[in-house]
C-alpha cells in the first residue's frame, strides 16, 4: 500500500462513504476495479511489444 497507514485508509473510506453513500460504494469499487485491471493489461502488453521489437533487432 505504499505509506498509506490504516488512519489515512480508514478517512478516504469515509468521504467515500459520505460523498457516494452506501448505496454506491460497492458499484464505484467495482469500477475502479475494472479499471486498474485495464491498466495493468496495457502496460503488459506495451512491456511485450517493446521486448519484441527488442528482440527482433
Amino acid at each position: 500500500m505504499g505509506n498509506l497507514g490504516i488512519t489515512e485508509i480508514l478517512l478516504i473510506a469515509l468521504v467515500l462513504l459520505l460523498l457516494f453513500g452506501p448505496s454506491k460504494l460497492p458499484e464505484l469499487g467495482k469500477s475502479l476495479g475494472k479499471g486498474i485491471q485495464e491498466f495493468k493489461k496495457a502496460g503488459r502488453e506495451l512491456t511485450e511489444s517493446v521486448k519484441d521489437d527488442s528482440e527482433k533487432k
